[in-house]
């Protein structure tokens, strides 16, 4: 077998985490490449999505630059499996104790949108853009991220592709909606070893009985937030609304606030609120 070529090594202690993904590359272009992505990613930039910016060249006039150019090959052409790699990645981070995950974290769901222009960009379509909290011409990505108090990152991501993308739409044996690729993300979490107290999401997940039922059916406790107007959580006349629990609970002010516990939220700047 032939010795491998040296590839020029990352920035810094990038360059150990780079290394343990060498033997999922096959040339030394690819093993360049990844190191050059990574490094991009990690940089402190407007920009980050953006090619040019990756590779550290002007918008626009710096797309035709030897090395966003060869970036792109890596990202577009190149032959490795990204399926792999997120592998390794996962593995990586449920292994390490300072990332490993604990029953006490949770799986949190979510989609996000990008919006984007023309119509030959794979899984684009009009459809709801939550970042920008409207209808808009777009990609979504469906994601999967364990978080506890102290840490969060993200674990598994799938691009949703609109029905028009297949032959014969929705009916298409290939199509699924967000709704069944999170339940399958949520699944795949628990099997690659993420242990977590419960699925969290937002309203645009708990409002789904189907979904709900999905989780259920696979073994996972979930938390799943609920619109102000949707009743759940009791049968017939019982039934009310997250709203209605709320007003239900006695308040007289912060001093004397009754059933309601003061919680401290802490962020990202340091500050805190209660």
């Amino acid at each position: 077998m032939t010795r491998r070529v040296p590839c020029p090594p990352a920035p810094g202690p990038l360059e150990a985490y780079a290394a343990r993904f060498d033997d999922l590359f096959s040339t030394l272009a690819q093993r360049r490449g990844f190191r050059e992505y990574l490094a991009g990613l990690l940089l402190s930039r407007d920009r980050n999505k953006t090619l040019t910016c990756l590779a550290g060249t002007e918008p626009v006039v710096g797309a035709q630059h030897a090395s966003v150019q060869r970036l792109q090959f890596f990202l577009s052409e190149s032959t490795w499996d990204h399926e792999q790699v997120n592998t390794r990645r996962v593995e990586l981070l449920l292994t390490d104790p300072a990332t490993a995950p604990h029953p006490g974290g949770v799986l949190v769901i979510d989609d996000s949108g990008d919006r984007k222009d023309g119509k030959m960009t794979a899984h684009i379509g009009r459809q709801w853009l939550g970042r920008l909290g409207k209808t808009d011409n777009g990609i979504v990505t469906v994601t999967t991220c364990w978080a506890d108090e102290n840490l969060y990152y993200p674990l598994h991501a799938v691009p949703y592709s609109p029905a028009h993308h297949f032959p014969k739409g929705k009916s298409d044996p290939g199509f699924r909606t967000k709704l069944q690729i999170t339940a399958e993300l949520a699944c795949t979490a628990k099997a690659a070893g993420a242990t977590f107290r419960a699925v969290a999401a937002d309203c645009a997940y708990g409002d789904q009985d189907g979904f709900r039922r999905q989780l259920a059916a696979a073994g996972l406790p979930f938390v799943m937030a609920l619109k102000p107007s949707y009743g759940t959580w009791a049968y017939g006349k019982d039934t009310y609304t997250p709203a209605d629990a709320a007003r239900a609970l006695t308040w007289r002010d912060p001093e004397n606030p009754g059933d309601w516990t003061p919680v401290e939220r802490t962020f990202c700047d340091g500050r805190a609120e209660t």
